[in-house]
C-alpha cells in the first residue's frame, strides 16, 4: 500500500507541478514573486484587448487545421496503401514510413529550409528552369506541410496498427457481394479507421498547437505568430515579461489541448461498433489495385524522398561544405570548418553531452516510472489505480512550452529551497522531458501488461508470494522485451525534445536543440547543420542497436 500512495502521490505532483504556477499566475495581477498580488481576470481581458492576441489565435487555427488535414491525406492512404493492399516493396515502404518520426521537427525544419527555402538548393534550381518558385515555405501552409511530413509517422502507425489487427472476414463478404478493390477500400475499410483516425487527428492537432520549432524557423522571418511562437517573444525574448499575459495565454492554450482529449473520448466512446476482431479472424488478403498500385508507389516514394531524404541530405552536405547552392557544386567547398567550430568549443561539446545525459538517465527514469505506474493501473487491486493511469497520461494535454513555462514558476516556490537546487540544472531539463515522455513509455508498456494473464499473479499468490515478489520473480521477466522497447522511445522523444529547456536551461546546460536554435539565430547555418548531422548520427546508431539487442533477446527468450 505504501508503494501504490507513493506512486499516486509522485506522479500527482509530477503532473499538477507546472499546472497549478500557472492558473495561479494567470489570474494575479502582477508575477508570482511579488508579495501583495491580488485575483483578478485582468490579465486575459489584456490578452485578447492588447496583445494582438486575435491574430495569433486564427493563425494557430488556420496552422492546426492545416497541419492535420495534410498529415491524414499522407498518413491513412499510405497506411491502407502498404497493409490491406499489393505494392512492389511493401515491407520497405513500412519501414520508410517511420523514417521520420526519429527526426525531431525542428531539424527537419532546417532542411526544408536549405532545400526548399527562399535560397534553398531546390528553390534555386526551380527558379533558373521555371522563372519563379510555385511554393512559400515562410507562409502558413508552407509551416503546415513541413509540420505535417513530420506528424505523419504518427497517424499512419495508428491506422497500420488498426489494419493489422482487424478482421478481413468483413472485406471477404463484400467480395462476395461483388464489390471491387475501390469500392472496398471506401465503403468497408476506411469507415473502420475512424478511432485511429480520431486519436490521431486530435493528437495532431495538440501537437501543431505546442509545436514551436517549424513556426519559429518559419513565422518569425515574416512576423507570423501562433500560440508557441507569441509565447516564446512575449516570454524568453522580452526584456520585461508580462507574467500575467504569459499564464493567461498559456491557460487557455491547456484548456484548448484538454478539451481536445475530452472531445477525442466523447467521439470514441461507442467503441463497440468498430470492434472488427472476433473469436473467429481470418487472415487479411490483400487487394490487388491493378495500375493504380504504381501510382500508391509514386506518392509513397515522393513524401519519402522530397520530404524527408532530400532535406536530411541536404542539410548533411550542408554540414560538410562553406557554401550550399546550385550555383556551385558541393564538392568544391568541400570542408570539415562546420564541425571544427563545433569541437573546438566547449559549449558546444557540453550541449552533446547534455543532451546524451538528459537523454540516457531520463529514458531509464522515466520507464522506470511508467513501469511502476502500468503495475499499479492494470495489475493491482488498489481501489485509486485508474488514478495512476489517469495522471501518466495526462501530460499529453499539456504542451512543451507550457511544461517549461510552468514549471520554471513551481522550481521558484519549491519548498525547502529545492527549486534553486533543481533550476537551471540538468535535473531540470530531466523533469520537464520526462514529464513530456511519460505517456509515450507507459502507453508503449501497458498493452504488453496487459497481455499476460493473471492466472500467474494468482499462482504466485498461492504459493505465498506479496505483490512485490510476484512482480519481481514473475512479471519482469516476461515484460523485460517491452521496458527495452520503452527505453528506446523514450530515448528518442527525449532527444528530439528542446521546447521545455528554452525555459528551464541555462548557459551551462544547454542541449543540442537549444544550441542549433541560438546558432540560427546567429546566422551560422554550417554549424547548425553539423549539430544536426551528429544528433541524427546519435539517433540512427542508438536505434540500430537497439533494435539488434532486442532481437537478440527475443530469439533467447
Amino acid at each position: 500500500m505504501l508503494l501504490f500512495w507513493a506512486v499516486i502521490i509522485f506522479l500527482a505532483v509530477l503532473v499538477l507541478a507546472p499546472v497549478v504556477p500557472t492558473l495561479y499566475q494567470s489570474l494575479l495581477d502582477r508575477p508570482l514573486y511579488e508579495a501583495g498580488g491580488t485575483l483578478s481576470l485582468d490579465n486575459y481581458v489584456k490578452l485578447f484587448t492588447e496583445a494582438g492576441f486575435g491574430q495569433v489565435a486564427l493563425n494557430t487555427v488556420l496552422f492546426a487545421v492545416m497541419t492535420t488535414v495534410l498529415t491524414l491525406v499522407i498518413a491513412v492512404p499510405m497506411a491502407v496503401v502498404v497493409v490491406r493492399t499489393k505494392i512492389p516493396g511493401g515491407r520497405f515502404f513500412a519501414a520508410a514510413m517511420q523514417w521520420p518520426f526519429f527526426i525531431s521537427s525542428l531539424i527537419l525544419g532546417f532542411g526544408w529550409i536549405a532545400m526548399y527555402g527562399p535560397a534553398g538548393f531546390v528553390s534555386v534550381k526551380v527558379q533558373q528552369v521555371l522563372g519563379f518558385v510555385p511554393w512559400n515555405l515562410y507562409s502558413i501552409p508552407g509551416m503546415a506541410l513541413t509540420e505535417a511530413v513530420a506528424l505523419a509517422p504518427i497517424a499512419y502507425t495508428f491506422c497500420a496498427g488498426a489494419l493489422r489487427q482487424s478482421d478481413a472476414s468483413l472485406e471477404s463478404a463484400a467480395q462476395v457481394c461483388g464489390a471491387g478493390p475501390l469500392r472496398i477500400l471506401f465503403q468497408v475499410i476506411l469507415p473502420m479507421l475512424r478511432p485511429p483516425i480520431v486519436y490521431s487527428s486530435i493528437l495532431v492537432i495538440s501537437m501543431s498547437i505546442e509545436t514551436l520549432s517549424v513556426p519559429l524557423l518559419y513565422g518569425q522571418p515574416v512576423n507570423i505568430q501562433v500560440f508557441s511562437t507569441f509565447l516564446f517573444r512575449n516570454g524568453l525574448q522580452s526584456i520585461n515579461p508580462d507574467y500575467g499575459v504569459l499564464g493567461a495565454a498559456s491557460t487557455i492554450i491547456l484548456a484548448v489541448t484538454v478539451g481536445l482529449v475530452f472531445i477525442q473520448a466523447k467521439l470514441l466512446k461507442d467503441a463497440q461498433r468498430f470492434v472488427s476482431v472476433r473469436g473467429k479472424a481470418t487472415r487479411p488478403r490483400r487487394l490487388d489495385l491493378g495500375w493504380l498500385k504504381w501510382v500508391s508507389v509514386a506518392a509513397i516514394s515522393i513524401y519519402v524522398v522530397m520530404g524527408a531524404l532530400v532535406p536530411i541530405v541536404g542539410l548533411i552536405f550542408r554540414s560538410f561544405t562553406f557554401i550550399f547552392t546550385p550555383l556551385q557544386s558541393p564538392l568544391q567547398s568541400l570542408t570539415m570548418a562546420n564541425y571544427q567550430r563545433i569541437f573546438n568549443y566547449a559549449a558546444y561539446i557540453q550541449s552533446i553531452k547534455n543532451s546524451l545525459i538528459v537523454a540516457g538517465l531520463g529514458a531509464v527514469l522515466v520507464s522506470l516510472v511508467a513501469l511502476l505506474a502500468v503495475m499499479v493501473a492494470r495489475r493491482s487491486t488498489f481501489r485509486y489505480r485508474r488514478v495512476a493511469e489517469y495522471l501518466a497520461l495526462a501530460p499529453q494535454a499539456m504542451p512543451g512550452i507550457i511544461v517549461g513555462i510552468g514549471l520554471f514558476w513551481a522550481f521558484a516556490y519549491a519548498p525547502f529551497g529545492l527549486g534553486s537546487f533543481i533550476q537551471g540544472t540538468l535535473w531540470a531539463l530531466i523533469i520537464g522531458f520526462g514529464l513530456r515522455a511519460l505517456p509515450s513509455g507507459f502507453g508503449s508498456l501497458a498493452p504488453s501488461v496487459m497481455q499476460i494473464g493473471q492466472e500467474l499473479d494468482n499462482a504466485a499468490r498461492v504459493s505465498g508470494a506479496d505483490w512485490i515478489k510476484a512482480f519481481t520473480m514473475i512479471l519482469a521477466k516476461l515484460i523485460t522485451p517491452a521496458f527495452l522497447g520503452a527505453l528506446v522511445l523514450t530515448f528518442v522523444t527525449m532527444l528530439k525534445e528542446y521546447s521545455p529547456a528554452v525555459f528551464l536551461g541555462s548557459a551551462d546546460t544547454n542541449i543540442i536543440g537549444t544550441t542549433m536554435l541560438e546558432l540560427w539565430v546567429q546566422g551560422n547555418t554550417g554549424s547548425v547543420a553539423a549539430l544536426a548531422t551528429i544528433q541524427i548520427a546519435i539517433t540512427a546508431a542508438f536505434v540500430g542497436l537497439a533494435g539488434l539487442l532486442l532481437k537478440g533477446h527475443n530469439r533467447d527468450a
